[in-house]
């Protein structure tokens, strides 16, 4: 085995590793960068569409879910939006904005890639891809990192290993277990930003395909109003996956299937017709879905014969339908882990653990989890970079 000294390792050549190691070596720090796969940042390749949406010109801390919801406020003010399109811009990426303040590149997620490997190899990280770790070890001098070929002795320790989700690329729970090593606490952890599952018996099942606006609460947190998509296994979509990150096994989420308008009002309107109320609500409904939340809820009958009560009924539960999702369709479908390393063992200033001097935890290993729209990943850069300063 090949003994080899470097200033910092890195664990990890996603998003917020190679932000990290790009930092570190151009301060002129010796970096080595080891990840178990093959393929560089599958992550961001798959992003987006295949765009990437690399970053939220709306990015502030209270779109980020913590047990500390102030922990991120430093690292996101050390390193911006801003400062991140600056860097995208200096390499000419053409990039788009959508919706929202999300930004995404025209042509593909490839390019942020092919920066960021630039970035790292402007003064030679060194790269060892497809290369598994065997042990970790805290020395006199820093750490000791074991791979079946190498031996690095390092001053500092990035661990930018990403969450459980989307394992089929690679993902996996090694940097909670370096945590747990060190003694560092992990705070519960589950599928965020991932689509809710229904019984087969719901009426959910009848309706894939079908998409409308909703504004959609998860039980706590903020409503957001985004689509909801129906599918063959219950609900999916950005306002799901927006809520998914705060809803709770077991619990309801609402759904204001009108967001804007006034039910009561358009029943005013439309009381004295012979219509049907499935033909009525798909005036402003797709007209499957009318149908079915309809029969799900009230006898079918022209909209005339319905008491005042019974319309009042039917549109107080449009403005707010409460659901109980089964489950969610887990890491093999979330974008993002919610919870991690816990903050109250890190420094919000250099993300370096307090007990353990130059272990440092960046990324989606650690407990914030951005909402959908960019966040996770300018998380990521902010995160990897505050800690490339402090390597």
């Amino acid at each position: 085995m090949k003994h080899l000294n470097t200033d910092v390792v890195v664990i990890g050549a996603g998003a917020a590793g190679m932000m990290a190691a790009a930092t570190a070596s151009q301060r002129g720090r010796g970096v080595t960068l080891i990840d178990h796969s093959e393929r560089l940042a599958e992550k961001i390749r798959i992003s987006g569409g295949g765009r990437c949406n690399f970053t939220n010109t709306q990015t502030t801390a209270e779109r980020y879910l913590s047990r500390n919801p102030h922990f991120c406020k430093s690292a996101l003010a050390q390193y911006s939006a801003q400062d991140f399109l600056d860097l995208v811009n200096r390499y000419q990426i053409p990039w788009h904005e959508k919706k929202l303040g999300q930004l995404f590149c025209d042509e593909s997620a490839q390019d942020i890639i092919d920066m960021l490997k630039a970035e790292c190899d402007l003064v030679g990280t060194e790269w060892r891809m497809g290369t598994a770790i065997a042990t970790i070890h805290k020395t006199e001098s820093g750490f000791r990192v074991d791979t079946a070929q190498e031996s690095w002795q390092c001053e500092s320790l990035i661990i930018a290993t990403g969450g459980l989700s989307i394992p089929p690329i690679g993902a996996t729970g090694f940097g909670y277990e370096v945590a747990k090593q060190f003694g560092l606490p992990i705070t519960p952890l589950a599928a965020a930003l991932v689509p809710l599952t229904f019984e087969p018996k719901d009426l959910f099942n009848e309706l894939a395909g079908v998409s409308l606006d909703c504004d959609a609460w998860g039980g706590e947190g903020p409503h957001f109003r985004e689509n909801v998509l129906f599918t063959h296994r219950g609900v999916s979509g950005p306002a799901i996956l927006q809520i998914s990150s705060y809803w709770q096994p077991g619990r309801e989420i609402a759904l204001d299937l009108l967001p804007g308008r006034d039910a009561h009002a358009l029943f005013e309107d439309a009381k004295r017709s012979d219509a049907l109320l499935p033909n009525v609500l798909s005036d402003w409904l797709p007209k499957r879905f009318a149908q079915a939340f309809c029969e799900a809820i009230v006898p079918i009958k022209p909209i005339k014969q319905y008491t005042p009560r019974e319309l009042a009924s039917v549109a107080e539960r449009l403005h707010d339908w409460r659901v109980v999702p089964s489950g969610s369709q887990g890491y093999k479908k979330a974008e993002v882990t919610r919870g991690g390393v816990d903050t109250d063992a890190l420094s919000s200033k250099t993300l370096m653990a307090r007990k353990v001097p130059g272990l440092f935890f960046v990324g989606e290993v650690v407990d914030v989890t951005g909402w959908l729209g960019g966040y996770n990943f300018q998380w990521a850069w902010s995160s990897g970079w505050v800690a490339g300063q402090n390597a």
